[in-house]
């Protein structure tokens, strides 16, 4: 089902697809999404903005080390940072490494905070 919706997302070239906030909170209501990863640095993620509760903090730099682990994960994956620049980039080096089912949180966490 998330995998339909992806598809429906998808608006940038690489297989990378975009979730709204709305949706990202929709799905980690029903349980539909388990893998929210971070990838701001340590001192953002637990700064004055926060994160979305659940999620995982990979900083960038680390996240192209998780990769093969990631695919192995089985679930689809969200990617969020401070606007969606850095996740944009994250997801495109996920996909390159065979990663699957990855979106982008569109505005990040501004947006998950409604800035």
């Amino acid at each position: 089902m998330f995998a339909r919706l992806l598809q429906r997302l998808r608006r940038s070239a690489g297989g990378i697809a975009w979730v709204e906030a709305n949706e990202l909170r929709r799905r980690l209501r029903r349980g539909d999404m388990r893998m929210v990863i971070d990838v701001r640095g340590p001192d953002e993620f637990d700064g004055p903005l926060g994160h979305i509760p659940g999620s995982l903090n990979v900083p960038l730099p680390a996240l192209a080390g998780r990769a093969a682990q990631l695919a192995l994960v089985g679930c689809p994956i969200v990617l969020v940072c401070l606007s969606d620049k850095r996740s944009a980039q994250g997801a495109a080096e996920l996909v390159a490494a065979g990663v699957r089912d990855v979106a982008v949180l569109r505005g990040g966490m501004k947006a998950w905070r409604g800035e």
